[in-house]
């Protein structure tokens, strides 16, 4: 092959990410000629607006404001797609695969939104859509779904998905502070949006573990279906009884198979064990744990946003696109094609496992005896109780217990029936446990 071959790409976006991508393919175009067997010449940029200054030094010719520039350019083979949110981010993409382009996109809301018509159009068309950046940033967690563990049936995945929550479950942890605190403290950083809604009350979360399970498991799973809860609500006290029994809180996005092989998922607030490698991952970084019937247990962990650790993403897609890879790929792995799914979903009500109680009680004899006797008739049993003595006599004391392993339904039972007891104020908080 000729060595100085081009394969002439473009960026639709030129905002962080996108100049992660340009300086990476103008920089380092040395290197993935190396990778690619051909230079990836960067023909074009298409930004909403020419004057606003841009992270990198572009060629003369390279940017543009007209999406035609690209559309109509038969010569150009490969389009990095790299704006966000639903439209016109769909529309483009339509037309792009519709004017002979492969994807790469670094778009999650995207791909969980619209995945099976997008890709259903592209493998119509005879296009590719990559999309390893979509999830954990520069974690190459879909490339090893989709091909590394092909001789295996994953049995479960469990991964911390979105870095402006661990950052500020870190925070929480490490230094005490309030949660509405520390997200002004991840705003002022960067890492949190001026609206950091879909961060913290798990969507964000809920849209990547929708693309894992469809890679792991075969499944067709709208992500809005997916039960979950954020950490927006979650009190500073239970950080603090969580970590006097030595664990660490985490949103974790779960899908595990349970034991009629159907899928469980949701995206929870959960306590871990310290010392364990998801409740050691801090920061904004990411972390999927993966269980294999034939490999056993591995685990990926890594930046999960950021300029260049997802730019690393996208031009690792270029690459594959444009060598031919991703086409291969593809089309084996019929990405979410009219085929039925491969697993059913569980109900969220029979998912097993054990669970952290608080509840803000009376002071006074029977107390315990009460809470005891509403578990009971949900057939729940207790691990451990934690109560300290109050700060003032005849003021409510929390109430802290681990169950034993139950059902999410029968827990949710026994807290309503806890929660309706004279002695208890206000609502009974519920958290998973995974040791």
């Amino acid at each position: 092959m000729d060595p100085m071959e081009k394969t002439k790409v473009a960026l639709i976006g030129l905002g962080t990410v996108g100049a992660g991508v340009a300086r990476l393919l103008l920089d380092h175009g040395d290197r993935t000629a190396r990778h690619a067997g051909r230079v990836l010449w960067l023909e074009k940029a298409v930004v909403r607006d020419l004057k606003k200054a841009r992270g990198c030094q572009l060629p003369e010719g390279v940017l543009t404001d007209r999406l035609e520039d690209v559309i109509d350019d038969p010569e150009i083979k490969v389009v990095c797609q790299l704006i966000g949110g639903i439209e016109p981010a769909r529309s483009i993409m339509l037309r792009l695969l519709e004017a002979g382009k492969d994807v790469v996109t670094a778009n999650k809301a995207l791909m969980a939104e619209h995945g099976p018509e997008l890709c259903d159009a592209a493998r119509e068309l005879g296009r590719s859509i990559a999309f390893e950046a979509s999830v954990a940033g520069g974690v190459p967690i879909i490339a090893n779904l989709s091909t590394c563990l092909s001789a295996n049936q994953v049995e479960s995945l469990a991964g911390i998905l979105n870095g402006t929550s661990n950052f500020i479950l870190t925070k929480m942890h490490a230094d005490g502070v309030p949660y509405s605190e520390v997200v002004a403290e991840a705003q002022r950083l960067g890492y949190a949006e001026a609206d950091p809604a879909m961060d913290v009350d798990g969507s964000d979360a809920a849209q990547k573990l929708a693309i894992l399970a469809h890679l792991a498991f075969g499944a067709r799973v709208d992500w809005k279906d997916i039960p979950r809860s954020g950490i927006d609500t979650l009190d500073l006290a239970d950080v603090r009884y969580a970590r006097e029994m030595g664990y660490t809180i985490k949103l974790l996005a779960v899908a595990e198979l349970d034991r009629s092989e159907a899928l469980e998922l949701h995206v929870t607030p959960t306590l871990l064990r310290d010392g364990s490698p998801l409740a050691e991952v801090s920061g904004p970084y990411n972390a999927i744990r993966v269980v294999g019937d034939a490999v056993g247990p591995l685990f990926f962990h890594g930046q999960g946003a950021g300029q260049m650790p997802t730019a690393s993403a996208v031009v690792a897609d270029l690459v594959d696109t444009c060598v031919g890879r991703t086409a291969i790929t593809f089309r084996s792995l019929e990405l979410w094609s009219n085929r039925p799914a491969r697993v059913s979903s569980a109900d969220y009500a029979d998912a097993e496992g054990r669970f952290y109680l608080r509840a803000m009680v009376d002071d006074h004899p029977g107390v315990l005896a009460k809470i005891t006797a509403a578990l009971g008739a949900s057939e729940i049993s207790i691990a451990s109780v934690l109560q300290h003595e109050p700060k003032e006599k005849g003021a409510p004391v929390s109430l802290v217990i681990m169950t034993h392993t139950t059902t999410e339904g029968a827990a949710g039972r026994a807290c309503a029936a806890i929660a309706a007891l004279d002695c208890v104020r206000g609502e009974v908080v519920r958290l998973w446990v995974r040791d």
